[in-house]
């Protein structure tokens, strides 16, 4: 292996290469991260405002982070009054900061909770673009952000009100210092890289747990392994960096054992994480390649160029740089496979350094693989055509009206998606396919989030039944409970104190005087109405709010009902 003096001489210097891809006011640091903010936000803001709450984990996290703010408790973290005790405090803090930023607090909508994802995502691009920069120029490095910033998964997460953007922030950070700590050989510690390393490493704590942590510690414990040196991780100051994460995250930790008495560790650690170790959590259990053959899907269009790229950095695997990429993906990637609980976003925190990979491998001499390249090419082009017939199958399956804008945005997305595929089969330079699938990016993405799924009203259920609910009710603000239909998301659009009940007690609760709502699934109709017909009573039926719950997939018919005790 070579020796960090090796790495530093080699990684420092920018690769050379003549891409023509970037324009020329664009290949400086400043520029280029100004561009990546503007693509950034042309990516992710589509949908971002008109998507309802996606159930379950969203709405779940927007909910509890809106508790906070009813009830002045960031300590302690609820769903309703059940302990959510999964995930450590920092997204839910986020979210309530903006909420009192907005001036909204706990009354606003859905997309003020969702902005700590779009900016965790934003400063992750950022990240990558920085982190980047200490192995090449800033056109390959703007490539690559580029490419982490178009991937399905990241655009996903930006609009989602959950952890995972902003503990990819973290994870890209930290790395981006722990590479130019790595590459050096003076015997001066680099404090401010390491204070970056260690602040990331605290935040991504805070965030969600062990799992930034765990890369980040798998990324050392290789490159140690690899290159059999370990006194560079001296340069880290560990003992000093450890003591600083300790002092950022310990008040909170020590508040909530208190709060709880201990049984916030019991659940997040004995229960949430070493139950998705050991066995699927929540239906999702998966064997192992599982995330390797979902990465294909959840990367593109990073997917296609990475197929081109993965025998070339393995041909270049003791070069410095692909040694760094490779110890920061494969150990995570592995561990990820071997963890019983799969989910589509666990492998974000590899996904730059692949990105990095798929840059750096195309930098220098490509040999044509034909067969590689066709498989590249209807990947490329296999998405796009997919999200094609989503804008016009999945309204008319859901009886919905068909979108004219975004069909016409995902035909240009498939048309450049088509120019991305040609040339990546038969151009020699694979990066030349890059320019035409950003551009297929951004149509596909504005045409499905933007236009597709914000008209699907069939599958919107909380939000038309909140609206029937506001519209039709003789009283302002009434108490809801629901017989048949419990998701997050009506709650988080009505009421913290939404009950679920069966719906023989939601009969008794409704006949009792005051501002009551109950909504009962056609389903257990009769057993709703069979109370008041042995009472001699009749409910008033406000509203009937039809449509497919796409967690199950069941068909609902849900009557809302209100008693007149005015007569």
């Amino acid at each position: 292996m070579h020796s960090n003096s090796v790495a530093s001489e080699k990684m420092e210097k920018p690769i050379k290469r003549q891409t023509e891809l970037v324009p020329a006011f664009l290949c400086n640091d400043k520029n280029a991260s100004v561009a990546l903010i503007v693509l950034a936000l042309l990516l992710f803001l589509p949908g971002f405002f008109t998507v309802p709450p996606l159930d379950r984990d969203e709405p779940r996290f927007a909910q509890a982070s809106k508790q906070m703010l009813e009830s002045g408790d960031y300590v302690d973290i609820r769903f309703q009054e059940e302990p959510r005790h999964k995930k450590p405090v920092g997204i839910y803090w986020l979210q309530s900061g903006f909420a009192k930023l907005t001036g909204l607090d706990a009354g606003s909508p859905i997309w003020v909770y969702r902005l700590p994802s779009l900016i965790g995502a934003i400063l992750a691009i950022l990240a990558t673009f920085w982190c980047a920069r200490a192995f090449t120029g800033p056109p390959e490095a703007l490539i690559v952000a580029c490419f982490v910033g178009a991937t399905i998964i990241l655009g996903v997460e930006a609009r989602l009100a959950k952890t995972d953007a902003f503990l990819l922030a973290t994870v890209v950070f930290a790395q981006g210092a722990l590479v130019r700590i790595w590459q050096r050989d003076k015997v001066k510690r680099p404090v401010g890289l390491a204070l970056i390393f260690w602040a990331a490493f605290a935040a991504g704590i805070l965030i969600k747990g062990p799992v930034g942590p765990m890369v980040l510690a798998l990324t050392i414990g290789a490159l140690c392994i690899f290159t059999r040196k370990v006194g560079w991780v001296a340069r880290l100051m560990p003992v000093s960096g450890l003591l600083l994460s300790v002092v950022l995250v310990m008040p909170w930790f020590v508040a909530i054992t208190i709060a709880t008495d201990g049984a916030f560790f019991e659940e997040a650690v004995f229960k949430d994480l070493l139950g998705k170790v050991g066995q699927g959590q929540e239906s999702h259990g998966a064997p192992p390649l599982t995330h390797l053959a979902a990465m294909i899907g959840t990367f593109w269009p990073l997917s296609a160029f990475a197929i081109l790229a993965a025998p070339i950095a393995f041909r270049r695997r003791r070069e410095p740089a692909f040694l760094f990429l490779l110890a920061w993906a494969l150990p995570s990637w592995v561990v990820f496979e071997l963890v019983a609980t799969k989910l589509p976003h666990y492998t974000m925190p590899i996904m730059p350094a692949i990105a990095l990979l798929v840059v750096l491998a195309f930098s220098g001499s490509f040999k044509s693989w034909r067969f590689g390249r066709a498989i590249a090419a209807v990947l490329m082009l296999l998405v796009p055509l997919g999200l094609l017939v989503v804008s016009i199958g999945a309204p008319l399956y859901f009886d919905d009206p068909v979108s004219f804008i975004a069909v016409s945005l995902c035909l240009i997305g498939a048309v450049f998606a088509f120019i991305s595929a040609k040339r990546l089969y038969l151009a020699l330079e694979p990066l030349k396919a890059f320019v035409p699938a950003i551009i297929a990016v951004l149509f596909c993405y504005g045409g499905i989030w933007g236009g597709a799924f914000p008209a699907l009203s069939t599958i919107w259920i909380s939000p038309r039944l909140a609206a029937a609910i506001d519209e039709n009710s003789a009283c302002v603000n009434p108490a809801i409970k629901s017989a048949g239909f419990h998701e997050p998301s009506f709650v988080f659009l009505t009421r913290t104190d939404t009950s679920f009940d069966n719906p023989g007690r939601i009969a008794e609760w409704l006949s009792m005087p005051g501002c009551r709502i109950a909504v009962v699934d056609a389903k257990q109709l009769h057993d709703f109405t069979a109370f008041f017909d042995e009472k001699g009573m009749k409910p008033a039926e406000i509203a009937l709010v039809q449509g497919l719950n796409i967690n199950g997939g069941k068909e609902l018919a849900l009557h809302v009902f209100q008693m007149d005790h005015g007569k």
